[in-house]
């Protein structure tokens, strides 16, 4: 078996994976992006395996290896992207970064509570919780 024909199928495989995380800007575009990356890796281990003919099979053994690790990033990576989707609306990366990259004090001398912290925060049912909470403040001051 030629060892040229997989290993330049490998190299295709994984520059187009290269390319999807590093153009791509949706989540779930980059996970099969890094599963393109990972199944050459798959084929380049079984292409040496096959040409140098281990009795041991060590590139089938890895490739096993490499496939579970495979779907258990994939199956944590889903799963956070559903949440981040969920709680955020979208899941495009650059606002992902954005929005670690803003953790630091606000620079216009504005403090906690400011107009720009309530608009980012979750929209909640006010109208529910400050009748019965205005219930109970009454009822101590009554007392």
């Amino acid at each position: 078996m030629h060892l040229v024909y997989p290993a330049t199928l490998a190299v295709l495989l994984f520059c187009v994976g290269l390319y999807g995380v590093l153009a791509r800007r949706n989540a779930i575009l980059v996970l099969m992006s890094v599963e393109l990356m990972l199944n050459a890796v798959n084929l380049n281990l079984v292409a040496f395996d096959v040409w140098l003919r281990d009795s041991l099979h060590a590139g089938q053994a890895l490739t096993l290896f490499t496939i579970a690790i495979a779907a258990a990033e994939i199956g944590i990576g889903l799963a956070i992207v559903l949440l981040v989707y969920r709680n955020r609306g979208s899941s495009d990366i650059d606002r992902l970064r954005d929005l670690r990259e803003g953790t630091g004090p606000p620079q216009d001398g504005s403090g906690p509570g400011s107009a720009d912290e309530k608009s980012l925060a979750p929209a909640t049912d006010n109208a529910a919780g400050s009748g019965s909470d205005q219930g109970t403040s009454a009822g101590r001051q009554h007392a």
